[in-house]
């Protein structure tokens, strides 16, 4: 079971990631966010910022397709969301190992190249 204390320590693990001030959490690697938490859109009343579930950068729609039919009780995606290469993670049901996959697979699609081989050199 993953928490918003998980996505912080591992999104701030990977090099260069800055967290921008919000009320959730936000990391961006090279200015590009790749991981932040969920601002849920209520109709009707100010957006909520849900700090159990994460929006993950997964680089495209093939992708983001094969997560949401391949494991729906993790990921989902709103209206809000269609035609960008984003899914919504549920944090509770998600284990701290596929979290660290995931944040890192999210970090790794957003970050130089320069920053990807020098990560994936030390990590070997």
């Amino acid at each position: 079971m993953a928490d918003a204390d998980d996505v912080r320590q591992l999104a701030l693990a990977l090099p260069h990631v800055v967290e921008i001030e919000s009320d959730g959490f936000d990391f961006r690697v090279a200015g590009q966010g790749f991981v932040w938490s969920y601002p849920e859109r209520r109709p009707g009343m100010p957006r909520l910022i849900r700090t159990d579930v994460a929006v993950l950068y997964v680089g495209d729609e093939a992708e983001k397709q094969a997560l949401l039919l391949g494991e729906p009780e993790l990921f989902f995606t709103t209206p809000a969301y269609d035609g960008f290469p984003l899914v919504m993670l549920r944090l509770t049901p998600v284990s701290v190992d596929r979290l660290e996959e995931l944040v890192t697979d999210a970090w790794r699609m957003r970050a130089p190249d320069s920053l990807t081989s020098d990560h994936d050199s030390t990590v070997r």
